[in-house]
């Protein structure tokens, strides 16, 4: 590992998935209780260690499903999320959760618009709830609603009130997706520095920094990482538990305990329970994150994979793919009909690729392999009764 990476991430970090709450806030996602079980084994099934399951408060249907999610007992921490309200906290208890996410504003321009208060009324609410959960047997992480917009030095005297109260974890939420990593980084750092509680980072995707930003966070000292799959979340999402797992792991050669191999299924399993499509190019599940078409790339990659491979498709248990399109160079021609048993001479390969870019200008896709064939067997053809083969077929 790098130097520059700070010895308080040289341990594993723990993801919080919270696809369950935050996830199915996104707009016009709705889980059953029956696919939030699915989706809860499927994260626990992929060595996801922390689940955040759902809000009690929402009703008894929803206490309902986080107690059936509950009673799988599944390897992983089931968490609810809860404001700083009695009954709340009482819903939650109902529900099963061994530990809930305790939230409130922190920053003065909410708790002005949401309360008409100070940061007075933020200590006293969390004077009164936080011993009222943990008299209730709850593990409480102190929930510090935009917390990136908050004077950091009353961050601190939060972090230092809950720390006496019994709290675990600070988490940190950017709940507006205001910052960029080096703001994370300066905030989460002066955090640590300050406290010996665990500290979350909840980065959204507003400015498309979330990932980015819960890295700096880690780098900088956070030990837990909030998360939802393929990023699912209000307005532009959250950072996606996909890439914050295997960047942890390819960056930092950190463990996050999660199955890289298994990444793919779980975004399958929530994006059909969401409604939802798998963009082709999202990182780390899209379709098409390791297929190449590009000649010059095509080539690096059949002389050497080291040269156009910075992330090991064999670690999310994938393999490289290439396909034949505009761009595609004669290596890539030669290669693929090689792999059939085919060879062709240097002439008959131009010809082949001719096609190959006039196909795919006019069906704007690649070229499927019967395709190729067709284009094979009429080079073969041309090859034997022509002197002059190329000239109609050459695109400029």
């Amino acid at each position: 590992m790098a130097g520059s990476v700070k010895d308080s991430v040289k341990k594993p970090i723990v993801l919080n998935d919270t696809t369950l709450r935050d996830g199915e806030q996104a707009p016009g996602v709705a889980f059953s209780p029956e696919e939030k079980i699915a989706i809860a084994k499927a994260l626990a099934g992929a060595g996801v260690p922390e689940i955040e399951a759902g809000t009690p408060a929402m009703g008894e249907r929803e206490i309902a499903a986080i107690r059936d999610v509950v009673a799988e007992k599944l390897p992983a921490k089931i968490i609810a999320w809860c404001r700083m309200v009695r009954q709340d906290i009482d819903a939650a208890v109902a529900s099963g959760v061994g530990m809930i996410n305790l939230s409130l504003p922190v920053s003065d321009i909410q708790l002005k618009a949401k309360f008409s208060a100070d940061r007075a009324y933020a200590r006293d609410m969390i004077s009164r709830f936080i011993p009222y959960a943990r008299d209730k047997g709850l593990e409480v992480a102190l929930g510090c609603e935009d917390a990136s917009r908050a004077d950091l030095s009353f961050l601190g005297e939060l972090a230092d009130l809950g720390a006496s109260l019994g709290v675990r974890r600070l988490r940190f939420a950017d709940t507006l997706g205001v910052l960029d990593p080096f703001m994370t980084f300066s905030m989460v750092e002066q955090l640590r520095a300050g406290t010996d509680l665990e500290i979350e980072i909840h980065a959204h995707d507003d400015l498309g920094l979330a990932t980015a930003n819960t890295l700096a966070a880690l780098r900088a000292g956070a030990t837990h990482a909030s998360v939802t799959v393929v990023g699912l979340g209000e307005r532009a999402g959250n950072a996606p538990l996909e890439e914050v797992a295997v960047a942890v792991k390819s960056l930092y050669g950190l463990s996050t305990e999660v199955d890289l191999t298994a990444l793919a299924g779980v975004a399958r399993v929530v994006t059909s329970a969401a409604g939802r499509s798998i963009p082709e190019a999202k990182a780390i599940v899209g379709e098409v994150v390791f297929t190449h078409e590009s000649g010059i790339h095509v080539d690096g990659l059949l002389k050497d994979l080291q040269c156009y491979q910075a992330l090991d498709p064999a670690l999310l248990g994938r393999s490289h793919h290439v396909v034949l399109g505009k761009h595609s160079g004669l290596r890539a021609v030669t290669n693929a009909l090689a792999q059939q048993g085919l060879s062709v001479s240097a002439d008959e390969a131009k010809f082949v690729l001719a096609r190959i870019k006039l196909y795919a200008e006019q069906e704007k896709a690649s070229v499927p392999g019967n395709i190729l064939l067709d284009f094979y067997r009429e080079a073969k053809i041309a090859s034997a009764h022509t002197g002059d083969m190329w000239t109609p077929l050459v695109i400029n």
